[in-house]
This record gives C-alpha cells, structure tokens and sequence, in this order.
C-alpha cells in the first residue's frame, strides 16, 4: 500500500512543521494545541501516527500470524518497541543527561508502548477480540477518569493538575520526571497510555479490513462509512468526557480514529485504486512517501539536530549571543516577512523543505534507515 506510506509521511510532515515553529510566540492558532478540552488540526497528528502504527503491524506480521509461529517475532517486536522508548528517552537526556532531572516518558516512548501491545494483541487475539479490547478500554478509560475519586482530592475531575491521571503521574514519575512545561503530570503519561492503546487497536481494526478479501470498492465504502460514524460518536461523547488530547480522552480516541480512517481511505482510494489510472496522484503522492518511509528516522533526527545548532552560539542580529537555529532564522527569514506570523510559519515550512529534500534524496538511493 503506496498509500499507507504517503499518508504516515503527510502525518510525519506535519508533525515536523507543528514541532519547529520559527517564533514560538507567534504562531497561527490552527499549528498549536488545544489549551485544555477541544481540539485544533495539529491535536489529530499525533493520534493519527498511532492509528498508522497499528495499521502497519497487520501488514508486518499478518503473515507471521497465519503461520502460527510468532517466537522470534515477540523478540522483534519488543526488541523494537524498546529501541524506540530508548531513542525517545535519549531526546530527553539531550544535552545535559542528568538522570535526577529528565523525562521519562514522550512521544517516541509512547509509540514504543503502543507497538509492543498492539502487536502482541494482533497475534494473539482476532477480531473480535479486539473490538472487545478497545471498548474495554475506552469505557474502562472513562470510568477511572469520571467515577474513581482522586486521593488527595476526594472526587472525579478533569481539571489539568488534579485529575486521576496527574495524580498518578505525580506519584509515579514525581515532578523531575514528567513534562517539565506541566510541571506535576505529563502528556504521554502512565494513564492516558490505555487509550492510545485503543488508538492502536482501531488501527490494527482498520489494517485487517483493508488486508480482507472483499472488493475494493467495498472495503472503501465501509471505511468510509465507519470513518464518519465514529468520529460522530466522538462528538456525541464529548458531552460526557470531553475531546482532550492532552489526557487522551475516550472521545478524543473516537473522534480522531474516525478522521484517521477518512484519511486512510482517502489516500488509498487516490493512490493505490485511482493512481494507477491518474500517475499524477502517484506522482504527487512520492514527496510524502519519502517522508513516510524514514518516518522514525527524520522524527528523532528533527528533534535532535535543532537542540546540537542550538548548541552554537553566535552574536545575534540584534547583539548578544543566541543559538544557531535562531540566528538563521532571525537573519535570514524573518526579514522578508510583515507578519510575525507568516515568518514563524515559512520558519517551520523551511525545516519540512529541508528534511524533504533529504528524505526524497535518500528515497531515490533506496536508503531506508529501520528501527
């Protein structure tokens, strides 16, 4: 499937633009997260690679899986998750490595949770199964965060620093540990892991339908079809546990696992069933794919190149020293732009150009670099 590179490669790009803003203080209101509950474009990056991921290890190991024979891919597929929460917990001891004072938990942590989990459910359940899994799971979810009272506190809330979640954060990793913007709880924390699982899970979902037997137009029309009602039934649920990226609510995981599955179904449509007809779609497609196939790669390069530049300090261009990301930007972006705002983003498009023109080079030389 063409199209599941292109569509993680579109998701990575994104991420990549959303994570670099040239001027953090200026930037449109769509590239930033929700404050709290609801929800903006980039809330729907993360969760959509989750829901990649998922789709992605029923097209590695559906093979292993009709075999029978799973022994030495359990050993892959936790030799990999842990190399992902590795490279992830190196981005945070980056460049101080002081072990009293550093993150446990992130982005590439979470996938590598994610990926173990979902892959092991995969191979030992079916589809049932996991349909059962993932609504235990975001009903489960739902009734900790809403019913179980918080110690310390003495009843349910969602609010950001008192809320179950928080609360186990802040036990567990205490606040040295946890996203030091936050200060006592954290994003990717212990909690919310269960329903990103279930994002997981209704990737896994989506990767056997498309894997199935039926006619293309048909695996289309339904996942187009359910696409549309789950995310419904996120905003339906919204009223009882809010849309929340940042606690990753239950209608969180409905309403952006539906998305996911309109885009996937997009791009497939496009790009695998119209593409071969229309080499346009294909073509257009190709910048995507180069992102998409060292997504993981560019993901942990893109985090840490930035804070090695940030490393070197030059005299700004307004006195004093500054680091080298910014001084770039300052001197030679900036400038051309009114609009603090516009500057900020051409900054944050510059670094996606970059890392394509990279990636495509690298596409080109058949480099993919795996974890």
């Amino acid at each position: 499937m063409l199209s599941l590179d292109a569509f993680r490669g579109l998701t990575v790009a994104a991420m990549i633009m959303v994570n670099n803003a040239g001027d953090w203080s200026h930037i449109y209101a769509p590239l930033g997260h929700a404050e709290w509950n609801g929800w903006t474009p980039t809330d729907l990056i993360f969760p959509f690679f989750l829901f990649i991921v998922g789709v992605s290890i029923t097209f590695a190991l559906g093979g292993i899986k009709q075999k029978g024979d799973t022994g030495d891919a359990a050993r892959k597929i936790v030799r990999r998750g842990l190399t992902l929460f590795a490279l992830g917990l190196f981005l945070n001891f980056f460049p101080k490595f002081d072990p009293t004072n550093v993150r446990i938990l992130g982005v590439l942590q979470r996938i590598g949770i994610v990926y173990i989990v979902c892959s092991f459910v995969f191979l030992r359940t079916d589809v049932r199964g996991q349909r059962l899994l993932a609504g235990a799971l975001l009903l489960g979810y739902y009734l900790l965060m809403t019913v179980v009272p918080v110690p310390g506190v003495g009843y349910p809330n969602l609010e950001p620093t008192t809320n179950l979640s928080a609360w186990l954060d802040n036990l567990v990793l205490t606040p040295a540990h946890v996203y030091k913007s936050t200060k006592v709880w954290d994003p990717e924390g212990i909690l919310s892991t269960l329903p990103a699982i279930a994002t997981g899970l209704l990737g896994v979902l989506t990767g056997t339908w498309l894997r199935g037997n039926r006619p293309v137009a048909e695996k289309i029309a339904w996942l187009f079809s359910a696409g549309v009602l789950i995310a419904i039934a996120g905003l339906f649920a919204d009223a009882l546990f809010p849309i929340n990226k940042k606690i990753w609510t239950s209608s969180f995981v409905l309403l952006t696992g539906g998305l996911a599955m309109l885009g996937l179904a997009t791009c497939y449509w496009l790009i695998d069933v119209v593409g071969p007809e229309r080499p346009l779609y294909r073509r257009l497609s190709l910048p995507f794919v180069a992102y998409g196939v060292n997504a993981i790669t560019v993901f942990f390069m893109s985090g840490l190149i930035p804070r090695i530049m940030n490393l070197v300090k030059v005299p700004g261009p307004d006195g004093g020293e500054v680091g080298l990301i910014e001084y770039l930007y300052r001197s030679f972006i900036a400038p051309f732009f009114s609009s603090p705002y516009n500057a900020s983003l051409a900054g944050a498009l510059t670094f996606v150009v970059i890392w394509g023109v990279i990636l495509w080079i690298m596409y080109r030389r058949n480099i993919i670099v795996k974890v």
